[in-house]
Order: C-alpha cells, then structure tokens, then sequence
C-alpha cells in the first residue's frame, strides 16, 4: 500500500515533469522567435538548466520565473535573512561558444571554495570521476563567470536543494556552452537518493544539456541518475548550507527564491 507521504512525494514528482516539458517548449519558442527578431544578439539559452527532480529542482526560465524570484503574499511572515550584504562588484556577462579543452589534470585534487554573503562553502571535486565538469568549473571561476552571482532557487519540500550558477538569477543563464553527462553511477547514488553534501549539475531533462548551474543538496533527496555528480561539502560548508535552507523559501509552497539572500562574492577552484 502507498503510503500518504510516497504518494506527496510521487505527486510532486509529476507536478515537475509538467513544468519542465512547459518549460523546455517555452525556450525552444523563445529561441526560435529570437533567432529571427535579433539575428546580432546571443541568447543564451542552451545552458539553462533545470534541476529534474521531484517537483522542486525547475529550470526558472523566464516563462517561470515568478515563481522563483518574486516573493508571494505568504512571504510576509518569512524568517529574517541571516547573510550579510554582497561584496561591491556586478556579475560579468560572458559566453563563449563551445566547452574550453580540458586543461586541468585529471589526476589530481582540486577543490572550489564559494565565498557567499552567508559564508565560505567548501567543495571537494571529483576532478578523475567528471573531468569535463570540474575542467569547466576551474575556467569559469578563473574568468569571474559566477562572482557577484544569486543563488536564485531553494527547494524544502520532497527535494532539499540550492541551486546556483545562473548569472541572470532567473533560472535561464549558461555560458553559452553545454557539458557531457558524468560519473552517473557514482557509488554515492543508492535508490535513487542524491545524499546530503552532494554537488550536481542541473540540467534540461535532456542528457548532456549542463551548463553552469549547479545545485547544493542539504538534505537527501530523491532524484532519477541524471544529474552529474562533481563534488562534496564540506562540513563546514553543510552549516552554511542548512542556515540558508532554515531561513526558507520565498513562495511558502517549497520552491522558490531563497529568504537568504545568498550571493557568490568570488568563486574559487584550487589544485591541491
């Protein structure tokens, strides 16, 4: 027999397929109108990522954008943001055309270290087990790609989950490149279950459709094999982590922009 709390949890698994099959015909329309109105302009859109989980990791492209950056009524009683204010400086708008070479070695440890206003997160890169990702991540942060970024999206219900990486901070930014799917069949991935501490690429629903978004699970969460996994949290990181996720959602329905006002001051990836 399913119990109550399978089937929320089956339900908002549907609720999010729904949305991002909406969303994804929302960017294809939106790529094809651009194309012809604004033959000069690049729309990055092959980037965006949604994060395909159980109804909580959307893409927040603009065509769902509310959702996730404007606080509803129910956000008056929100907890008090516990972050300080963004260091001075404005997010870099740059796009570069296909994935930079792989340049770092594959044979060593590298860690990226987020500065945010609600304090230092440290990740442990799984730099053998997903190259293509960690090599991404080391050229972006070297360019100052994710400095100055939001943290656009928290998920507290069925999926526990920040999501990040977006310029734009509405769900629909890239850099203009995608990335290989990688380390699908990590042995941290049991029954489904992205634990605690996990750092993953989100995505479009359609494989190897990663860019530079990424989410920081908090929280074990149920979600298919398809999102890559490329790091750890440290501990110290995993309070920072669960300060923010504390601090709530905008919406009050689980999904949504963060309370915290989370933002990268400067983002870091280290050879150890």
């Amino acid at each position: 027999m399913v119990s109550q709390e399978q089937r929320r949890r089956q339900l908002a698994r549907e609720k999010f397929l729904r949305q991002q099959q909406r969303r994804t015909d929302a960017r294809r329309k939106a790529k094809l109108r651009n194309s012809v109105i604004a033959s000069g302009l690049a729309v990055v859109v092959i980037g965006s990522v949604a994060l395909y989980t159980s109804g909580v990791m959307k893409n927040d492209d603009k065509a769902n954008a509310s959702a996730d950056v404007t606080p509803s009524a129910s956000a008056a009683s929100k907890a008090p943001d516990p972050c300080e204010k963004a260091a001075a400086g404005s997010v870099k708008k740059l796009s570069w055309k296909k994935e930079p070479a792989v340049t770092i070695d594959t044979s060593a440890d590298y860690t990226m270290k987020l500065a945010t206003t609600c304090g230092d997160i440290g990740i442990a890169l799984k730099t053998s087990a997903a190259p293509h990702t960690v090599n991404s991540f080391d050229f972006l942060a070297g360019k100052g790609y994710f400095d100055h970024t939001k943290c656009h999206r928290l998920t507290t219900s069925g999926i526990y989950v920040l999501q990040c990486g977006d310029p734009t901070a509405a769900g629909s930014g890239g850099p203009g490149y995608t990335l290989p799917d990688e380390n699908l069949k990590d042995k941290t991935l049991k029954n489904n279950i992205y634990p605690a501490g996990t750092v993953a690429m989100a995505n479009t629903g359609q494989k190897h459709t990663g860019g530079s978004q990424f989410f920081l699970v908090y929280q074990d969460s149920q979600l298919p094999p398809s999102y890559t996994p490329f790091g750890t949290i440290s501990t110290s990181g995993m309070k920072v982590l669960k300060k923010i996720a504390a601090a709530g959602e905008s919406t009050g329905q689980g999904d949504g922009a963060p309370n915290a006002t989370v933002v990268i001051n400067k983002a870091t990836v280290t050879k150890s």
